[in-house]
């Protein structure tokens, strides 16, 4: 029988390659098997700079990359990028990625490489349709919370009108199967701007990826002949109910996919790949070294949020008037000369900018006391799994979802926006008071944060339940006949 080879295909987007690289690394090391990451050409050449063509392929250890296309060779900016443009990248994605996909499978199992299980990340429905044609196991890799996902599931399976009815009324709530009630304001960007053809474009291969779902409980062939199989990057306990509210589905939560959190390096050996944003080389750890434990604030939005002047600049007020120290992540794409010669006037002492840093050793550092942060759901997971508190400003998307879990949790606050979401220097200083400050209500997020941490560890632990649920999903691989050898020890 040929080796087992996973194939992992994600979207471009640095907010989702990284927790796709997690489970390739997760996967290489617990099973032996050959496991390639397809990326489009215009990530995997971000990732891979000095290749002498784009769609080289790179060998790093036991993980290969092996990108399709997406039309967009030279790369896509969703919102640099009008909504007839967005749309038109949208159909690409799906016809262009589909197609080239398809040959890199073809490809590989010419070369004696056959697939045996496809790992298709949100967004990536057409790769589930190229895995059933050629009668490849394919399981989906959802890469938001399980709460995201329960939401997404029931909109689309009986939920959607009401939710459209009452979609300009932030606080009007909503009762789905499973989930405690939530308001308007909770759900996905996409539900309530109903206008936006960027929103709505974005949106557009979410429910094309639960479709695949559907069919596949239609025919019983996803992977084991039984109910279809659903990755989550999530932690069990965190979030019981909303992976109970899908009994239609065998979901299992293996997260946090961040490898450094599990006690492992991101890759092997060789030809590491890099992130879209180079790491400064500003010698911020050692800055933090400086610091009293739980006294900086840490800001950052991400790697797709574009930030505008007037946010930077409500950001600067509400710093300085917190007199509290602070790293500032803002990329080199998205500044401007008077936030750039702000950064040149900030002392070493009252805070330091950086274009871009390792967010897990920052958040795990002992002098960060804080994270103001877009809220998308990597961030939110890493912060948690660093036991760190949250002020939570969401602008799109899971973002105000996963806000909403911040503060169920107990591990943050939401902060009032202004109009068009703008966090304005009031607000961020009120915040950080309440989530920093000596008060009970400081210290109370302070020990939810603690708490939520600690069941994170235990999870990914020996005997865990993330730890659990991935042998759960090798053992599930297996029963089909495929061969692997489980290295228990490295999981």
């Amino acid at each position: 029988m040929a080796p087992q080879h996973f194939l992992v295909v994600v979207f471009p987007g640095q907010g989702h390659i990284n927790p796709a690289r997690a489970l390739a690394a997760r996967l290489a090391g617990a099973t032996g098997a050959h496991v390639t990451l397809s990326v489009a050409v215009s990530a995997h050449r971000r990732m891979f700079p000095s290749l002498a063509a784009p769609d080289e392929e790179v060998h790093d250890g036991a993980i290969s990359y092996v990108p399709y296309s997406d039309g967009y060779d030279d790369g896509f900016s969703l919102f640099g990028s009008g909504g007839d443009e967005a749309w038109k990248y949208t159909e690409s994605l799906g016809r262009v990625g589909r197609e080239t996909f398809a040959a890199v499978v073809d490809r590989l199992a010419s070369r004696g490489r056959p697939v045996t299980c496809v790992v298709y990340a949100m967004l990536m429905w057409w790769a589930a349709d190229v895995a059933r044609e050629r009668g490849i196991p394919r399981v989906l890799y959802w890469i938001q919370p399980a709460t995201m996902f329960a939401v997404y599931y029931h909109y689309l399976h009986g939920y959607k009108e009401v939710v459209t009815e009452h979609a300009a009324e932030p606080e009007f709530t909503v009762a789905m199967p499973g989930l405690p009630p939530m308001a308007i304001r909770d759900l996905p960007s996409f539900f309530t701007d109903l206008t936006d053809a960027i929103l709505a474009s974005a949106f557009d291969g979410i429910p094309k990826t639960l479709q695949q779902l559907d069919i596949d409980r239609r025919s019983s062939s996803s992977v084991t002949g039984a109910k279809p199989m659903v990755l989550v990057n999530t932690v069990e306990a965190l979030e019981i109910g909303a992976l109970a509210s899908l009994p239609e589905l065998d979901i299992l939560p293996i997260g946090p996919a961040v490898t450094s959190l599990l006690g492992g390096p991101m890759t092997a050996v060789g030809n590491a790949p890099q992130d879209f944003y180079k790491h400064d080389e500003k010698a911020y750890m050692e800055w933090l070294d400086t610091k009293p434990a739980r006294s900086v604030v840490y800001v950052s939005f991400g790697s797709m949020t574009a930030v505008s002047k007037r946010q930077k600049e409500e950001i600067r007020r509400g710093l300085d008037a917190s007199t509290r120290p602070y790293l500032w992540v803002l990329r080199k794409d998205n500044r401007d000369d008077g936030v750039d010669g702000y950064e040149l006037s900030v002392s070493a002492e009252q805070g330091m900018v950086v274009q871009w840093c390792d967010q897990v050793r920052v958040l795990s550092h002992p002098a960060v006391g804080c994270f103001v942060t877009h809220c998308g759901w990597n961030s939110t997971l890493e912060s948690v799994s660093c036991g760190t508190p949250v002020v939570a400003v969401p602008q799109w998307s899971d973002q105000d979802t996963n806000a909403r879990l911040v503060v169920e949790w107990g591990v943050g606050v939401r902060a009032t926006a202004a109009t068009d979401r703008i966090l304005e220097a009031d607000e961020l200083t009120r915040c950080l008071d309440a989530v920093m400050g000596d008060t009970e209500s400081g210290a109370a997020v302070r020990r939810s944060s603690a708490a939520c941490k600690a069941k994170v560890q235990e999870a990914v632990a020996p005997g865990g339940s993330s730890d659990h649920n991935f042998k759960a999903f090798l053992d599930q691989i297996a029963s089909v006949g495929l061969p692997y050898k489980t290295r228990r020890a490295s999981i």
